[in-house]
């Protein structure tokens, strides 16, 4: 036995004498002593045995069992864990199925788990990218700039520190040329629309945006955007033109009601019956769009490659889906793998082109040409498909859906080589198994995956067209536009799959969420605004930063009047007609209540900013009207249009529009402006005291100060007015006569002209100076009592007709005239010096000292 070890141990050594190096000394050491060796080594660890009772301690004194638990651990045996908690016999074979079954259950659920995990923060990290996008380009937009342009955005941040308010720095910077003769195409659409609104006739809003669609976007990528709006004329049945007729009162008593049609349903209780016909309409228009759609890439395709197409001189519908399905489904001498022959005839793939494309009845016409082969094959099938064509919503009887059901289970459903233009058939007609949403070479676009699922729903299962807008919205946009910026990213497909399961809001905000189509999204919410499918928010749930507004508890919302103030804002200094046509379309939705009310009031404050920010001059009176030469009024382009603000009289436009437009004007200090929209209020009390106010803040203006001298003219121009028609009588009126004398006194003295400078300041009766000391004090008493903007100027007063007696004295002083004469003038001069010193010196508490030492100094001059 010893000897068996010995060679053991030999052996064992063997093993790594290839490893051994001669520079490293060998250790030969019992197990004791290796042993001894690490006790001490552990004994030698600075604290190691009063930091370990210290933390004993601690964890005792929180009732931590920490022997009990150290010996656990100790004893744990991790092989265990995943074994089973009773030991299984090796002959055992249920019981160990049993537990692999309950071990891939959890490892399934863990991964699950997992994937679940990640999936949430990858979505909640794009979401928060997007929300960051989305606020970034608001604030960029609301400074001057885009995203693009930060450095600019902040140096229009500084500059805005310094303006006195912030509407003015609330416009955009004008849009690229290319932007604008977009926008211009669209917006002859919408002028047009209130001008028929106006009329109380309706327009077919839908089509007039799809021609200027078309005529900016000959892109073939652009197409989809057309694309949306042909979607939402066949939701909508809005037809391309109104029937003409003998006379406009015929017109307007037999066209179609487009304004708001579908508002009190869309609005309403989504559960009435007829909400679920509207759903079902939105549904049935969303997938006839998809059909006329891809009937024109049928026949383009023909005419692109016509020789293959071997179509011959029948231009038949018929004739015209074989040649299709021979260009897509036949290569190379032979069909497409499991596709079916049927006399010769790829029948069910023509049967499903013909559906597809809109074209059911010549479809049912083609079956029943083929009655003996198809019957062959699938004995009922004719009797369920003329019902399925023939009924009006597309929807089969359930003895005959459970007959189908029952077909598709049994040769169907499994079968690697049924042909998948029948499974297709079959699962239209029956409605069957609408979880599963894709038929492979069928739903090979997604323009085949959409037609596929809205031909599928059905309102009283599955939650209907509610149920697919969840699971699309579940997908998200990046599932159909792909990913903003990369290579094969489409813009409006997203929008467009949104607009046909009855997203509105949604697929409005969705474009524009992307500068490129702005202006698509604005234009598809006042269509939808129109014919009453747009749901717009109250205003505590509107928000800055975003129009579309998302609550639990009730559908989403849209911002209509956030959208077009965001839009017009770009154009609304060079084209403020333009912007007020968009404002008028924020009316539209006046009937929803409460809410309706909050809208109108809104359009009031668009048109309000838009008065206020508009250039001065002719195209700014075209607005708001103004005053003929010979006094009479003219009303503005708002107050004709006031039927679409719902003003309802001229009393309304004056308090809402006028008067609070003019106090806007006012803070912004654009005081001519707010003068004339005061006056065109007919407050002309205020429009005195307003221009007493703004002529006492400028009188002491330089003559080239063109601010000044527009007020002053504007002052000119009311006062003849009012004078003629006896208005505003009183203190503030003379205040205003006052001050323009006063000012061409400043031009003659500034002209050279003394003598007249001095009739003029003489002729206000501002200064008394005909030297009866109680006079003077009346009058200094009376001063008191002047208005404001005549008491603040007491000293520019004050010094005026100081320098013009001087100027007048040196003159006099220097002139020829008779000795008697001179003396008796300077004589007078010194009188009218002496009394505007007395006055000057009993008001002196409202003046400066310098003031006062100035005007002391000349009247010695001229005493001398």
């Amino acid at each position: 036995m010893a000897t068996d070890l010995s060679s053991l141990l030999t052996a064992s050594k063997a093993l790594n004498s290839h490893l051994s190096r001669p520079d490293l000394p060998s250790i030969n050491l019992t197990l004791e002593q290796i042993e001894a060796q690490s006790r001490r080594l552990v004994s030698r660890q600075p604290g190691t045995s009063a930091d370990s009772g210290r933390a004993n301690y601690l964890l005792a004194q929180a009732h931590v069992d920490v022997p009990g638990l150290a010996s656990s651990i100790a004893h744990l045996n991790p092989a265990t864990t995943f074994s089973p908690l009773q030991a299984l016999q090796d002959t055992d074979v249920a019981g160990y199925l049993r537990h692999a079954h309950e071990q891939n259950l959890i490892s399934t659920i863990e991964e699950g788990r997992k994937e679940t995990q990640e999936e949430f923060y990858r979505v909640l990290e794009e979401r928060e990218r997007r929300d960051w996008e989305g606020r970034k380009r608001r604030v960029f937009e609301q400074l001057g700039g885009r995203v693009g342009g930060e450095n600019r955005a902040v140096s229009e941040l500084k500059k805005s520190m310094h303006e006195k308010h912030l509407l003015s720095a609330s416009v955009a910077p004008s849009p690229s040329l290319q932007m604008q003769s977009k926008m211009m195409a669209y917006d002859r659409a919408v002028t047009e629309l209130n001008a028929a609104r106006l009329r109380g006739t309706s327009f077919p809003i839908v089509h007039a945006l799809i021609d200027a669609s078309l005529s900016v976007n000959p892109d073939q990528r652009a197409l989809q955007l057309t694309q949306n709006f042909h979607v939402l004329a066949r939701i909508t049945a809005e037809p391309p033109a109104l029937p003409p007729l003998e006379h406009a009162g015929a017109h307007i008593l037999n066209a179609p009601l487009f304004e708001r049609k579908y508002a009190r349903v869309y609005l309403g209780d989504p559960e009435t019956r007829e909400a679920v016909e509207l759903r079902r309409q939105i549904a049935r228009g969303a997938r006839e769009a998809l059909e006329e759609q891809y009937w024109d890439v049928l026949e383009r395709t023909i005419q692109a490659r016509a020789m293959e197409a071997r179509l011959g001189g029948d231009p038949s519908v018929s004739n015209k889906v074989r040649a299709f399905v021979l260009l897509r489904h036949y290569r190379n001498g032979e069909w497409e793998d499991r596709i079916e022959l049927l006399a010769g005839q790829p029948l069910w793939a023509k049967l499903f082109y013909l559906v597809r494309t809109s074209h059911a009845q010549e479809a049912l016409d083609e079956a029943m040409r083929y009655q003996q082969a198809i019957e062959h094959r699938e004995s009922s099938f004719l009797s369920h498909f003329r019902t399925w064509v023939e009924s009006p919503d597309r929807r089969l009887p359930k003895p005959h859906r459970d007959q189908l059901h029952a077909i598709y289970n049994a040769h169907m459903l499994h079968s690697a080589t049924a042909d998948p233009f029948k499974l297709a058939l079959y699962k239209l007609m029956g409605k069957i198994d609408p979880a599963r949403r894709t038929v492979h070479q069928v739903t090979v676009t997604t323009e085949d995956w959409l037609w596929f699922q809205l031909a599928m729903v059905d309102e009283e299962e599955n939650g209907g067209l509610r149920g697919l807008a969840e699971v699309l919205l579940s997908y998200g946009e990046r599932h159909f536009d792909g990913v903003p910026g990369q290579k094969g990213a489409k813009r409006g497909v997203w929008a467009g799959v949104l607009l046909m399961c009855g997203q509105f809001e949604r697929a409005v905000a969705a474009l524009w969420e992307h500068q490129d189509t702005e202006v698509e999204a604005v234009h598809l919410a006042i269509a939808l605004a129109y014919h009453g499918l747009l749901r717009v928010p109250s205003r505590a749930e509107t928000s800055d930063m975003t129009p579309l507004s998302l609550s639990p508890d009730s559908p989403p919302a849209l911002s209509l009047s956030t959208l077009i103030w965001r839009y017009v804002r770009q154009f609304v200094k060079m084209d403020a007609r333009e912007a007020l046509q968009y404002v008028y379309c924020v009316c539209l939705s006046a009937d929803q209540g409460e809410v309706g009310r909050e809208q109108v009031e809104a359009a009031w404050d668009l048109v309000r900013r838009i008065i206020v920010l508009a250039n001065t001059g002719a195209a700014w009176e075209e607005l708001v009207g103004g005053f003929r030469p010979d006094g009479t009024r003219f009303s503005g382009i708002i107050e004709q249009n006031a039927p679409l603000l719902k003003l309802e009289n001229p009393r309304d436009y004056a308090e809402q529009i006028l008067v609070r437009a003019a106090k806007q004007s006012e803070q912004n200090d654009r005081i001519p402006e707010a003068i004339k929209l005061y006056n065109l209020a007919g407050d002309y009390t205020t429009v005195i005291a307003c221009l007493a106010q703004a002529l006492g803040n400028t009188i002491a203006q330089p003559a080239t100060d063109e601010k000044a001298r527009a007020i002053e003219r504007t002052a000119a121009e009311i006062l003849r007015h009012y004078e003629r028609t006896n208005r505003a009588v009183g203190k503030e009126r003379d205040a205003v006569i006052r001050l323009l004398r006063v000012r061409e006194a400043m031009d003659a003295k500034d002209s050279g002209k003394a003598e007249l400078a001095l009739e003029i300041m003489e002729s206000t009766d501002l200064i008394p100076m005909d030297g009866d000391v109680a006079k003077i004090q009346r009058r200094a008493e009376e001063f008191r009592d002047l208005p404001d903007a005549l008491q603040r100027n007491l000293q520019l007063f004050l010094t005026l007709t100081m320098d013009t007696l001087a100027s007048v004295h040196q003159k006099v002083k220097a002139s020829s005239m008779a000795d008697a004469t001179r003396q008796m003038t300077l004589a007078n001069l010194r009188r009218k010096s002496r009394s505007l010193m007395i006055f000057a010196g009993i008001l002196k508490y409202r003046m400066s000292p310098d003031v006062y030492s100035y005007l002391a100094r000349l009247d010695v001059e001229i005493a001398l």
